[in-house]
């Protein structure tokens, strides 16, 4: 495992791009290390090395932007236990490794349903976006969900929207718009949510009804 660790490094040393790690850096999206891979380039060196538990939570140790996002694509699923996941959502700090580890991992978790719900329920802002990140995977691969569930989800959702929390709020969004997506029923639900803020003199409020509006429009076409 130490072995391939070390390969793995060396490939990224190799296609290391300070362009655009330097570009992220100016946007705001700052890493302790950053090789700047793009994401084909990840996933074509994940390809090279088979779904492994230990060099998985290895490379989810080492504080390196592309050996997170490694992490997510070699976990196995059927070893990655609930308290596992807790930990590793304790340690992002990054959208786009959030976004990425729901999008590789999170949401093939045979738990993820219940899990995600957790999460956009408990504290820490991270905590909360890969959980709302997550249901929105599951509500495209699945289209729906219980109707408890889904009653937990626009609760935490509208919270989390009117927050002010501007990539949180983007994240509930995000699972709204795949909940509305999946038929005229669940769109009214969330319609009936929002209805009430229409007069709002709150600019949260006036930007969730707004954006629910659009959401509306979407759906209909």
């Amino acid at each position: 495992m130490n072995e391939q660790l070390q390969e793995i490094k060396s490939h990224l040393r190799r296609y290391m791009n300070g362009a655009v790690a330097q570009s992220m850096r100016e946007k705001g999206v700052v890493y302790k290390m950053n090789f700047g891979i793009e994401l084909p380039r990840i996933r074509e060196i994940a390809s090279m090395y088979p779904k492994e538990h230990a060099l998985a939570q290895a490379l989810w140790k080492e504080n390196i932007r592309e050996c997170k996002i490694l992490a997510g694509l070699l976990q196995p699923v059927d070893s990655f236990l609930p308290e596992i996941a807790d930990i590793w959502v304790e340690n992002i700090h990054h959208l786009e490794i959030a976004e990425l580890t729901s999008m590789n991992l999170f949401q093939y978790l045979p738990y993820a349903p219940a899990l995600s719900l957790c999460w956009i329920a408990g504290e820490g802002e991270y905590k909360q976006i890969c959980g709302f990140f997550t249901i929105a995977r599951l509500l495209i691969r699945k289209g729906d969900m219980p109707e408890r569930a889904a009653n937990e989800l626009l609760d935490q959702a509208v919270c989390a929207a009117l927050s002010g929390n501007y990539h949180l709020r983007n994240a509930a969004l995000t699972a709204i718009r795949c909940f509305m997506q999946h038929s005229e029923e669940h769109a009214f639900l969330v319609c009936r949510r929002v209805e009430n803020l229409k007069d709002s003199t709150t600019e949260n409020e006036l930007w969730l009804y707004a954006a629910v509006a659009d959401l509306t429009e979407a759906v209909k076409k």
